[in-house]
């Protein structure tokens, strides 16, 4: 069991960048896969991006390949998201999420969950 917090989001012009990260407690991070979903009003919660518990496997999903990085620091108990060439077509709640199976792009396949970050570009 972990619990994560999600900070980082703001408001930024198109072509601008925000970093997110998602901050966990607990002992075992490194052995969870951490993902990131988005989520815009009145959309189905996507699937961005997820990483594999020792950061050496990620999967993207193809609206934010070339643009988005995710990254872990387990020493530091955090995943990141760096964005960057933003769109408001990212506009969304960012969440992160926690598994022990990897890879898992479904929302369902999660039991833990971040509270969100709003992250809005503007045109």
């Amino acid at each position: 069991q972990v619990q994560l917090v999600e900070s980082g989001g703001g408001l930024v012009q198109a072509g601008g960048s925000l970093r997110l990260s998602c901050a966990a407690s607990g002992r075992t991070f490194s052995s969870y896969a951490m993902t990131w979903f988005r989520q815009a009003p009145g959309k189905d919660r996507e699937f961005v991006v997820t990483i594999s518990g020792n950061g050496g496997t990620t999967l993207y999903a193809d609206s934010v390949k070339g643009r988005f990085t995710i990254s872990r620091d387990n020493a530091k108990n955090t995943v990141y998201l760096q964005m960057n060439s933003l769109k408001p077509a990212d506009t969304a709640v960012y969440y992160c999420a926690a598994a022990k199976s990897f890879p898992i792009r479904r929302p369902l396949g999660y039991d833990t969950w971040g509270q969100g970050t709003q992250v809005t570009v503007s045109s």
